[in-house]
């Protein structure tokens, strides 16, 4: 009677295990920002901007020098080339190798678009990409931790959007990139980027999160091109200071889904570009007014 007692509870323990063991394999844990995480936006070498991008957050540069197109442009503090870059810079490389170093709780190879992922480590082993929307469901939680693994590259199509539901948050949404990201035009994007080399972000891309770049290579850099960063609070980090926008900006005070981008169709990009046909029309028109006046 007893050993058929002590078998029972053998494989009452075995058939726990197995319904235990894909709860616990998929959590993953915060890599742990440190003081990067009091910055919007940080790169090695350079940070260059054009358009009215606005960023709420601070920026940092370490160990290069140029940050070029604040104004246009508008953000916070500025750390350049400084003690306080340096540290940030360290610790985003630190978050960036723990980042790296998670074991893989899937490995991917196609699109994350459609996709709805429960909160785990998620691994593409060369480069991978975005197009259309990936759903983040954090199941009731706001404890839940997402990190995309990438081999080399991170390329989001046109219009792609990041999408929390369930109690997920920016702040525990993490993007190791082995190389660089290109986040496409008026894409919707959330979370942390963490990039060996360099990121830019295409006209009309908005990012509710971080953008660090150069975590590795010292040349990496961070292009942007009409943007909107809101650095992400949480975890630990509070609500960025008050950055105003940028002057004739069009894009959104607030992230989620920004009203420019419902329904997919890259708004930001259409207002960009009829903004800059707009001004060489009138350019051209005034040329002609004073040929006809002299």
């Amino acid at each position: 009677m007893i050993g058929i007692r002590r078998i029972l509870l053998s494989f009452f323990l075995v058939v726990l295990g197995a319904a235990i063991w894909p709860l616990t394999s998929l959590a993953a844990t915060d890599p742990g920002l440190g003081s990067a995480g009091n910055y919007a936006v940080l790169a090695a070498a350079t940070i260059t901007n054009t358009g009215p991008s606005w960023i709420t957050g601070q920026l940092a540069l370490s160990p290069g020098t140029s940050v070029t197109g604040f104004p246009p442009g508008t953000v916070g503090h500025e750390d350049i080339a400084n003690g306080a870059a340096l540290n940030a810079r360290n610790a985003a490389t630190n978050a960036y190798n723990v980042a790296a170093g998670e074991p893989p709780n899937s490995i991917l190879s196609s699109d994350l678009g459609g996709k709805t992922l429960v909160p785990g480590v998620y691994k593409y082993t060369s480069s991978g990409g975005l197009t259309g929307t990936v759903t983040l469901d954090g199941g009731g939680s706001s404890t839940g931790v997402w990190i995309f693994q990438f081999g080399s590259t991170l390329t989001t199509a046109t219009s792609s959007r990041v999408v929390l539901i369930n109690g997920a948050q920016p702040c525990d949404v993490f993007w190791q990139v082995g190389s660089s990201a290109t986040i496409g035009a008026a894409t919707t994007f959330v979370g942390t980027i963490l990039a060996n080399t360099s990121i830019t972000m295409v006209t009309g891309a908005t990012l509710n999160g971080r953008a660090l770049a150069g975590l590795i290579a010292p040349s990496g850099a961070l292009t942007l091109d009409t943007n909107r960063i809101i650095q992400a609070s949480g975890c630990g980090f509070g609500v960025p200071g008050y950055v105003a926008p940028a002057a004739g900006t069009v894009l959104p005070a607030t992230l989620g889904v920004p009203s420019e981008l419902v329904s997919e169709v890259p708004w930001l990009l259409l207002i960009a570009v009829g903004s800059g046909i707009a001004a060489v029309t009138l350019g051209i028109r005034s040329r002609r007014r004073r040929r006809s006046n002299a």
